[in-house]
């Protein structure tokens, strides 16, 4: 369903939807990452949150699936962006990450929400570090996946994740972008948990035929690139926060996630061995382990 929501149009997905009963639930808010669609929730992470007793709510971002488009705004000059960006010279993006926790509030605003516990992946998770900054007392709980406080100084992408990342599908039909997708997928994995081809080319190609945005992955981008500022305001965080990270991570590695928990206060963290920069299975079973206990501990702090 579309909501209106910080004066966006914004699709969301609602366990209540499904179940009215639900509406009554304390509320988990998932937050996806760069470019990646709500369906990048895997049910096999979001059904266990039901199950433990939570109303689940994901949505596109703004820029991806089936949520508003920037396009008329063009596409950004990544090249000149990046060299800005390597002299450490300000960048100007169309939208900041503060405009996306925005419109996250705006979603939990538009269906009456007053609280969340709110669990970023990647980008995700920097705009819900940015949504615990910006309103305390509306973020029950913090859960930084995969993420980073974007400190100066911290290493980047492995050369062979940043040189894939970096490149685009040949043309704009279903079978190049797959060829792209699977490439990327290969490039940022957990390379303890290969997932099966037939999985990632099913999951590239779903999410091909709901939307293709490409120039939003870029305005993105931009916007994570110019949020240099979040590092120094994280210690400022007071809410329960579950920093999980995985420790073969080749495109955010494990010391973004060892820095963001330094950063905030009684922060844990979670490392997973053989872990990428995705969701699968076996992983995504460690981390709910020790996200459901975290989720009903601030729970009981809030209820």
């Amino acid at each position: 369903m579309k909501l209106n929501a910080n004066g966006l149009q914004i699709e969301v997905e609602d366990s209540a939807t499904l179940d009215p009963a639900h509406l009554q639930r304390p509320v988990v808010l998932l937050v996806m990452g760069l470019g990646m669609q709500l369906i990048a929730w895997p049910a096999y992470f979001v059904q266990p949150l039901v199950d433990a007793g939570y109303r689940v709510i994901r949505f596109d971002n703004r820029d991806s699936g089936l949520s508003s488009s920037f396009d008329p705004l063009g596409k950004p000059n990544m090249p000149w962006a990046l060299m800005k960006f390597q002299l450490g010279l300000a960048l100007h993006p169309p939208y900041t990450l503060t405009d996306m926790a925005q419109d996250a509030f705006g979603v939990l605003d538009a269906l009456g929400i007053p609280r969340a516990h709110v669990v970023g992946v990647s980008m995700g998770g920097m705009i819900a570090q940015r949504m615990a900054i910006a309103a305390p007392s509306r973020v029950a709980s913090l859960t930084s996946i995969m993420s980073s406080s974007g400190a100066k100084g911290l290493p980047g992408p492995q050369p062979h994740a940043f040189k894939v990342m970096m490149s685009r599908p040949r043309n704009k039909t279903e079978d190049a972008v797959t060829e792209y997708g699977m490439a990327l997928l290969h490039a940022i994995g957990s390379p303890g948990y290969p997932m099966p081809e037939a999985e990632l080319r099913a999951q590239v190609q779903q999410a091909y035929r709901r939307s293709l945005r490409p120039h939003g992955v870029l305005r993105q981008t931009l916007a994570v690139m110019a949020d240099t500022e979040r590092a120094d305001l994280l210690s400022r965080i007071q809410c329960p926060t579950l920093v999980m990270h995985g420790r073969a991570d080749p495109l955010v590695p494990f010391a973004c996630a060892e820095d963001t928990a330094q950063r905030i206060a009684g922060a844990v963290l979670l490392g997973i061995e053989g872990m990428g920069h995705d969701l699968p299975p076996e992983p995504v079973h460690q981390m709910l382990a020790t996200l459901i206990p975290h989720l009903n501990f601030a729970q009981q702090r809030v209820a």
